[in-house]
Formats: structure tokens, sequence, C-alpha cells
């Protein structure tokens, strides 16, 4: 959606996956620049001209919507989402329909369910996004708002009282 920041060598890691590669309009030129090979570009202009291997995803003001709806409705199991903002809003009726993780320059960012853990380094930075109703964690050590980080090498665990919420991991 927009590279805007992004650290190259962190889109060098994910392209290594040959993945399925859909653009905005806004971004096509800048990504075609970079050799990357572009699968898919969402346009509201349905006479685009683009390479015969390249798709057309039309939208008429949601580019993100309509690139889920494509991914969802032709059964993608997941995708990396580039962008230089976040708003849940935009991503919650996805969750659980498709395995999300949105990088901005700063932030990894996805939905977790309640009872969620991962190993992590020591002082590695964790934000809880959304407000979450009894939030319990092991683990982390609260930092400010919802900012935590880990305590130590290993495990931390995150529980709460709703469907899900999404967290970051600050670079």
């Amino acid at each position: 959606m927009n590279l805007e920041g992004f650290n190259f060598e962190n889109l060098g890691q994910l392209l290594e996956w040959s993945p399925f590669v859909i653009v905005s309009e806004n971004e096509h030129e800048k990504v075609d620049s970079l050799g990357i090979k572009i699968d898919a570009v969402v346009s509201s202009d349905p006479k685009k001209t683009l390479q015969n291997s390249t798709q057309l995803i039309h939208t008429e003001n949601n580019p993100l919507q309509d690139a889920l709806k494509f991914l969802t409705g032709e059964r993608y199991p997941a995708v990396n989402i580039i962008t230089d903002e976040f708003c849940a809003k935009d991503f919650a009726l996805y969750v659980g329909r498709i395995n999300l993780v949105i990088l901005t320059p700063e932030k990894r960012i996805f939905p977790i369910n309640s009872g969620f853990s991962k190993w992590k380094v020591a002082n590695d930075h964790i934000e809880v996004l959304l407000e979450v109703k009894n939030l319990k964690t092991s683990g982390l050590a609260h930092l400010k708002d919802h900012t935590y980080k880990t305590e130590k090498d290993g495990f931390f665990s995150l529980s709460f009282d709703q469907p899900f919420t999404f967290i970051a991991e600050i670079f």
C-alpha cells in the first residue's frame, strides 16, 4: 500500500518467499522501478495499461479493502501488508479469515487471541493497540499507556476478555 520509510532489507526478506505481490496504483511505478515482479495492481482505472501477466483488481475508493477481498476470495492463507499507517477497523473484518501481518516502518502488527504467547528476547517492546478488558500479562513489564517490554529472554503471554486484539512488535 505504501513503501515510504520501509526498510528495504525487510522487503527483500519478504520477497525471498516469492509471494503474490499486489500493489496500489500509487505505488505501482515505484515498485516496478525496483525490479519487483508485480502480480496485481489495485486501481480505479479499469483501462490501466499493465504487463500481460499482471492482473487488475478494480477499486472505487478503498484499495486496501478491495485487495483483502480479492485475497480472501481467492483463499490465500496469509498476507503481509506494507503501509505507513495502521487503523484496526481496516483489518478487523479479516481477522480469522486470513493471517494478517501489517508492516510499518516502525512496527510489525498482527491480531492475537486471548492466551497468546510468544518467545522474544529481553527488552523487546510490545504495544497493545486496542483497548482490552481484563488484560493479564506474563513476562512483560508495563512501561506506559499500552506499551510493555519483555522482562527476559523467553515467553511472554497476554490474556483478555474479548475475541481478539492487535499487538505491535516495535522495531
